[in-house]
C-alpha cells in the first residue's frame, strides 16, 4: 500500500482559498466538548427550550400526510406554504413582501455565502460594523473582500462617523440593528433613520441581518430598516411595501432549532432569481422534509407561543450573567446590557488581552470568544463576548465566578507595575 500524499491537490487550490480561515468560535466548540467546561463562547440556543414535542409531531405529520413529497426534490425558492407563513410573520414587524421576494436558505449562514457570491468581486469594499459577526467574515473573505469598518458604541453603529466610509464606496453595508453579535447593542431610532438616509444620499444597498429581532426582553419593538427605508422614499407600507434599497437575513434557527437549518432571504425579484441561479449550484434547494417540518411546527400560532417563553427563559439568563459580572469581575470592567438576543460584550481595562486570557480560561474550564475574532481591519483584544442563552442559571453563575478569577489574575501584575 502506498502512501497518501496529498500534495498534488494542496498545489492545485484556488488563490482565494489563502484568505479561508477556521471559525474560532467553532474551534473553540472542540475545545469546549469537554462537560466540564461551561462555555459561553457558542452561540448556541437552550436545548432545553427546544420543542421536542412539536417537532415530533410535525415529523409525523408530514411523513403520514405528504411522504412522497417530502423525500422528493423541489424548488430552489422553497417551499411556498413555509415562504407564505414567512411573510405573514414578517408583515407585522412591518416587512410587507410576497413570496416572489423570499428564497429559503440553508440557515442564515448560507444566504450570507449566497450574497457574497452575487455582489463581490476581487477588490470590492464592503462596509460593516466593528465590530461584527465572524460568520460574514468568514462567508465574504473568500470572495477577496476589503472590508470598511464603523464603530459601536451602546447606542448601535456610529452613524457620526459613517459618510466618511461611505465615500470609499462600499458595495454594500452590512448591519445588525437589534441586539448585535457580538455587541449585544441595538441601533436606536434615530440612527436608524440616520443610517437610511446616508446610504441613499450615497446610492448604497444595506443588508439588514437580523437572526434576533423577536428575542425582545424589554423595551418596545424597533421598526426594520427595511421599514424605515420604505418610509423615507415617501411610500407608505401598504401603497409600496417592499422599496428594495434594503435586503433582508432571517433565520428560524434562533426562534425553532437552529438544526433545522432554514434562513431566508427577502430581496426584490430579480435579486432573488439571480440568487436562485447561484443556489442551484450550490445544493439545488434547502432540505424539503425540514422545511416541511419547520412550517407544521411553526403554524396554527405555535412559533408566538413558543418565542415568548424562549424571551423569558433567556431574559433571566442575561439577568444572572448581569448580575454575576458585577459581583466577580474586577473594577474597570465594563459590559453592554442587551435588551434581548443571545449575547454581551465585556471590555477589560487597557493592557488586557482577551487573546492570551482565553488560554488560561480554559485551563479553568471556563470559555469564550475573543474580541479580536470580530474586527476585520484588527483590534478588539480588550474585549470578549459572552453568550449567556446556553447554560444554565446556575453554570453562569459559577462560569462568571471562574472568569472573574481569571481576568483578575491576568491584570494583577499590570496593577502592581503602576508606581
Amino acid at each position: 500500500m502506498t502512501n497518501f500524499v496529498p500534495t498534488p491537490w494542496i498545489d492545485r487550490f484556488a488563490a482565494r482559498t489563502e484568505r479561508m480561515t477556521s471559525s474560532a468560535i467553532r474551534e473553540l466548540l472542540k475545545l469546549t466538548a469537554d462537560p466540564e467546561v461551561i462555555s459561553f463562547a457558542g452561540g448556541l440556543p437552550a436545548p432545553d427550550v427546544f420543542p421536542l414535542e412539536q417537532i415530533d409531531a410535525a415529523c409525523r405529520k408530514v411523513i403520514a400526510e405528504q411522504g412522497k413529497a417530502a423525500l422528493q426534490y423541489s424548488t430552489t425558492e422553497g417551499y411556498l406554504p413555509l415562504r407564505e407563513l414567512l411573510c405573514r410573520h414578517m408583515e407585522r414587524y412591518g416587512i410587507k413582501v410576497t413570496p416572489a421576494n423570499v428564497l429559503v436558505t440553508g440557515g442564515s449562514q448560507q444566504a450570507l455565502d449566497l450574497i457574497g457570491k452575487l455582489m463581490i468581486n476581487p477588490g470590492d469594499r464592503v462596509l460593516t460594523e466593528a465590530p461584527t459577526y465572524l460568520g460574514a467574515l468568514q462567508a465574504w473573505s473568500g470572495y477577496e473582500t476589503r472590508y470598511l469598518t464603523v464603530p459601536l458604541d451602546d447606542d448601535g453603529l456610529r452613524t457620526d462617523e459613517l459618510e466618511a466610509q461611505l465615500r470609499s464606496g462600499p458595495k454594500y453595508l452590512y448591519i445588525l440593528p437589534n441586539f448585535h453579535n457580538p455587541g449585544g447593542t441595538t441601533m436606536t431610532v434615530e440612527r436608524r433613520h440616520r443610517l437610511v438616509e446616508l446610504a441613499s444620499h450615497y446610492g448604497t444597498p444595506i443588508l439588514e441581518d437580523d437572526p434576533y429581532g423577536q428575542l425582545r426582553f424589554e423595551g418596545n419593538h424597533l421598526p426594520t430598516l427595511v421599514e424605515i427605508d420604505a418610509q423615507y422614499h415617501g411610500a407608505t407600507t401598504s401603497e409600496h411595501p417592499f422599496r428594495g434599497g434594503v435586503m433582508y437575513l432571517g433565520t428560524l434557527s434562533k426562534t425553532l432549532a437552529p438544526g433545522l437549518r432554514i434562513g431566508w432571504v427577502v430581496a426584490p425579484e430579480a435579486v432573488i432569481q439571480k440568487l436562485v441561479q447561484i443556489k442551484q449550484g450550490a445544493d439545488l434547494h434547502t432540505a424539503t422534509f425540514t422545511q416541511m417540518v419547520a412550517y407544521e411546527a411553526a403554524t396554527g400560532g405555535f412559533l408566538d407561543r413558543h418565542v415568548k417563553r424562549i424571551r423569558e427563559v433567556y431574559g433571566e439568563r442575561r439577568n444572572v450573567m448581569l448580575a454575576a459580572l458585577e459581583k466577580h469581575l474586577p473594577p474597570g470592567c465594563h459590559w453592554t446590557r442587551p435588551q434581548g438576543g443571545l449575547f454581551l460584550w465585556v471590555t477589560l481595562p487597557e493592557g488586557a488581552n482577551t487573546d492570551k486570557l482565553i488560554r488560561d480560561a480554559l485551563e479553568q474550564k471556563v470559555a469564550f470568544v475573543p474580541g479580536s475574532s470580530f474586527y476585520p481591519l484588527g483590534g478588539g483584544q480588550r474585549s470578549m463576548r459572552l453568550n449567556f442563552s446556553y447554560c444554565n442559571p446556575e453554570k453562569i453563575e459559577e462560569g462568571v465566578r471562574r472568569l472573574g478569577n481569571v481576568v483578575a489574575r491576568h491584570l494583577a501584575p499590570k496593577a502592581v507595575a503602576v508606581p
